[in-house]
Protein backbone atom coordinates (compact mmCIF):
# COMPACT_ATOMS: atom_id res chain seq x y z
CA UNK A 1 0.00 0.00 0.00
CA UNK A 2 1.15 3.34 -0.89
CA UNK A 3 0.53 6.91 0.76
CA UNK A 4 -2.25 7.49 -1.06
CA UNK A 5 -4.18 4.23 -0.07
CA UNK A 6 -7.79 5.09 0.86
CA UNK A 7 -8.18 4.33 4.68
CA UNK A 8 -11.33 2.26 5.03
CA UNK A 9 -12.82 2.45 8.88
CA UNK A 10 -15.26 -0.58 9.31
CA UNK A 11 -17.25 -0.18 12.30
CA UNK A 12 -19.51 -3.45 12.55
CA UNK A 13 -20.47 -5.74 15.10
CA UNK A 14 -21.36 -8.31 13.07
CA UNK A 15 -17.86 -10.92 12.17
CA UNK A 16 -20.28 -12.61 9.31
CA UNK A 17 -21.20 -8.77 7.48
CA UNK A 18 -18.06 -7.72 8.74
CA UNK A 19 -15.78 -10.37 6.66
CA UNK A 20 -18.43 -9.90 3.86
CA UNK A 21 -17.01 -6.76 3.25
CA UNK A 22 -13.23 -6.88 3.89
CA UNK A 23 -13.57 -9.97 1.21
CA UNK A 24 -15.46 -7.57 -1.19
CA UNK A 25 -13.11 -4.40 -0.90
CA UNK A 26 -10.05 -7.20 -0.79
CA UNK A 27 -11.10 -7.58 -4.58
CA UNK A 28 -11.26 -3.91 -5.12
CA UNK A 29 -8.39 -3.04 -7.51
CA UNK A 30 -7.35 0.10 -5.56
CA UNK A 31 -5.04 0.39 -2.81
CA UNK A 32 -6.40 0.93 0.74
CA UNK A 33 -6.23 0.30 4.51
CA UNK A 34 -9.43 -1.21 6.28
CA UNK A 35 -9.40 -1.05 9.77
CA UNK A 36 -12.31 -3.25 11.60
CA UNK A 37 -13.71 -1.86 15.14
CA UNK A 38 -16.90 -3.90 16.50
CA UNK A 39 -18.46 -1.23 18.54
CA UNK A 40 -19.32 2.62 18.80
CA UNK A 41 -17.18 3.69 21.51
CA UNK A 42 -14.12 1.99 19.80
CA UNK A 43 -14.71 3.94 17.01
CA UNK A 44 -14.96 7.16 19.20
CA UNK A 45 -11.60 6.32 21.14
CA UNK A 46 -10.47 5.72 17.44
CA UNK A 47 -11.23 8.99 15.99
CA UNK A 48 -10.20 11.00 18.95
CA UNK A 49 -6.68 8.90 19.51
CA UNK A 50 -7.41 7.44 22.61
CA UNK A 51 -5.54 4.26 24.61
CA UNK A 52 -5.20 2.15 22.68
CA UNK A 53 -5.26 3.61 19.15
CA UNK A 54 -3.03 7.42 20.14
CA UNK A 55 -0.53 6.81 17.61
CA UNK A 56 -1.80 8.55 14.93
CA UNK A 57 1.00 7.37 12.57
CA UNK A 58 -0.50 3.33 13.31
CA UNK A 59 -3.58 4.61 13.47
CA UNK A 60 -4.48 7.46 10.74
CA UNK A 61 -7.53 9.50 10.57
CA UNK A 62 -10.07 7.26 8.10
CA UNK A 63 -10.47 8.53 4.37
CA UNK A 64 -14.45 6.95 4.86
CA UNK A 65 -16.30 5.58 7.25
CA UNK A 66 -18.62 2.93 6.65
CA UNK A 67 -20.79 2.70 9.86
CA UNK A 68 -23.76 0.41 11.37
CA UNK A 69 -26.58 1.70 12.93
CA UNK A 70 -26.98 -1.42 15.41
CA UNK A 71 -23.73 -1.21 17.66
CA UNK A 72 -22.58 -1.97 21.11
CA UNK A 73 -21.33 0.73 23.49
CA UNK A 74 -23.08 3.45 21.50
CA UNK A 75 -24.81 3.51 18.85
CA UNK A 76 -24.29 4.02 15.21
CA UNK A 77 -26.24 7.56 14.98
CA UNK A 78 -25.19 8.62 18.15
CA UNK A 79 -21.23 8.07 16.78
CA UNK A 80 -22.52 9.89 13.47
CA UNK A 81 -23.83 12.87 15.25
CA UNK A 82 -20.55 13.28 17.61
CA UNK A 83 -18.69 12.95 14.59
CA UNK A 84 -20.62 15.29 12.69
CA UNK A 85 -20.12 18.14 15.21
CA UNK A 86 -17.22 18.25 15.15
CA UNK A 87 -15.25 20.49 13.10
CA UNK A 88 -11.92 18.51 13.00
CA UNK A 89 -13.78 15.23 11.55
CA UNK A 90 -16.67 16.49 10.29
CA UNK A 91 -15.66 15.86 6.51
CA UNK A 92 -14.77 12.69 6.96
CA UNK A 93 -17.78 10.87 4.43
CA UNK A 94 -19.51 8.60 6.37
CA UNK A 95 -21.72 5.79 4.85
CA UNK A 96 -24.53 3.73 7.17
CA UNK A 97 -24.37 0.81 6.06
CA UNK A 98 -26.76 -1.41 8.13
CA UNK A 99 -29.72 -4.00 7.79
CA UNK A 100 -32.19 -1.45 8.92
CA UNK A 101 -34.53 0.09 5.88
CA UNK A 102 -36.81 1.97 8.81
CA UNK A 103 -38.03 5.43 7.18
CA UNK A 104 -36.99 6.65 10.78
CA UNK A 105 -33.61 5.37 10.66
CA UNK A 106 -32.84 6.94 7.60
CA UNK A 107 -34.15 10.12 8.10
CA UNK A 108 -32.08 10.29 11.95
CA UNK A 109 -29.03 9.23 9.56
CA UNK A 110 -29.46 12.13 6.87
CA UNK A 111 -30.59 14.71 9.52
CA UNK A 112 -27.42 14.06 11.34
CA UNK A 113 -25.54 14.50 7.67
CA UNK A 114 -24.76 10.82 6.99
CA UNK A 115 -23.51 11.23 3.45
CA UNK A 116 -24.89 7.85 2.43
CA UNK A 117 -26.66 5.59 3.70
CA UNK A 118 -26.90 1.79 2.29
CA UNK A 119 -28.98 -1.16 3.46
CA UNK A 120 -27.56 -4.47 3.42
CA UNK A 121 -29.20 -7.02 0.71
CA UNK A 122 -30.02 -10.55 2.19
CA UNK A 123 -29.09 -11.98 -1.23
CA UNK A 124 -24.75 -13.00 -1.58
CA UNK A 125 -24.76 -12.04 -4.97
CA UNK A 126 -27.03 -8.15 -4.26
CA UNK A 127 -24.44 -7.63 -1.27
CA UNK A 128 -21.49 -8.48 -3.75
CA UNK A 129 -22.61 -5.65 -6.44
CA UNK A 130 -23.32 -2.99 -3.56
CA UNK A 131 -20.01 -3.54 -2.18
CA UNK A 132 -18.37 -3.26 -5.83
CA UNK A 133 -20.26 -0.36 -6.49
CA UNK A 134 -19.34 1.18 -3.03
CA UNK A 135 -15.79 0.90 -3.46
CA UNK A 136 -15.70 2.03 -7.00
CA UNK A 137 -17.60 5.11 -6.35
CA UNK A 138 -15.51 5.87 -3.03
CA UNK A 139 -12.38 4.57 -3.58
CA UNK A 140 -12.03 5.31 -7.48
CA UNK A 141 -14.15 7.90 -8.46
CA UNK A 142 -14.97 10.24 -5.43
CA UNK A 143 -12.07 13.37 -5.06
CA UNK A 144 -10.62 13.16 -1.69
CA UNK A 145 -8.10 15.32 -0.42
CA UNK A 146 -4.75 14.22 0.09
Amino acid sequence: MGDNAVRVMLVEDNTDHAEMVMRQFELQRVAHHLVHLTDGQAALDYLYGHAPYSDDSKYPQPDIILLDLRLPKVDGLEVLRILKEDENLCSIPVVILTTSSAERDIVQAYSRHANSYLVKPVDFERFRQLMSDLGNYWMSWNQRVE
